[in-house]
């Protein structure tokens, strides 16, 4: 069974070079990144370029995913970069809790005029509001109460967006709302500080590709340089990184 939403044929690249990504820079993503966009999710902040009616070019960052036309055809949705979020809707302390990196509670407007109750938090990378319905949330905690055993003030803790750490085993685990994630909620190994740093993707500074490499700009977001533009750096770097991939496949198993 396919377990992605689109085929890689269906990735329209088109519209994606119309904006500066072209298929070779799209290629070169990191392989679970790929994976990732093929399944639906948003892709990592990543520099575009477009021409405006005056014919002047705007730079710009902003995440995308692939979303699909009432035709069945694959489309692409971008989520630009904010200047800085808008809270207007939110109460004060609703507000700085989202400027903590927290989820709360508040209604959602959608398509019909009668609200819902939604969990909300802020996407970090483009500085937008991430905002998913409390049932679905809701079914997804409940499912992690009871593997983890949690009780009622526990879950209440969870719901207000507070990551809670419990002991399992030998281990510490931390559980927290994160919408980033494909079930909305992100479960990991450690403590309150560990589960931060796993919330907030690190990405080695080089990430090679076929045709050039995805560079961190140390906030979460990458950008592209092609082959012929490699420093001095990179080019060790390069060099580096095969010669472990070359040990690694020599290395016996055991």
């Amino acid at each position: 069974m396919n377990r992605y939403k689109f085929s890689e044929e269906e990735v329209p690249y088109g519209t994606l070079e119309q904006f500066g990504l072209t298929r070779e820079m799209v290629g070169d993503l990191p392989v679970d990144v790929l994976q990732a966009i093929l399944s639906g999710r948003r892709s990592p902040v990543l520099p575009i370029r477009a021409d405006d009616s005056e014919g002047n070019t705007i730079h710009a960052r902003t995440r995308f995913s692939l979303v699909r036309r009432e035709d069945g055809t694959a489309d692409v949705l971008f989520y630009p970069v904010l200047v800085e979020s808008r809270l207007e809707r939110f109460s004060d302390e609703q507000k700085q809790r989202l400027l903590e990196g927290k989820a709360v509670i508040a209604p959602m407007h959608g398509d019909n005029a009668t609200p819902v109750q939604a969990f909300h938090q802020i996407d970090s990378g483009t500085k937008q509001i991430l905002s998913v319905p409390t049932p679905v949330i809701g079914r997804n905690l409940q499912i992690i109460a009871d593997e983890f055993h949690l009780s009622t003030a526990e879950i209440n803790c969870l719901q207000v967006g507070e990551p809670l750490t419990v002991a399992e085993g030998d281990d510490l685990m931390t559980i927290g709302i994160d919408l980033n994630e494909p079930t909305g909620i992100l479960v990991c190994v450690g403590d309150g500080v560990q589960w931060k740093q796993e919330a907030k993707r690190e990405w080695d500074k080089y990430n090679f590709g076929c045709f050039g490499c995805w560079v961190a700009d140390g906030e979460g977001g990458l950008d592209y340089v092609h082959e012929d533009d490699y420093t001095e750096e990179m080019w060790n770097e390069l060099k580096r990184s095969s010669q472990r991939r070359m040990q690694n496949a020599n290395t016996p198993k055991m």
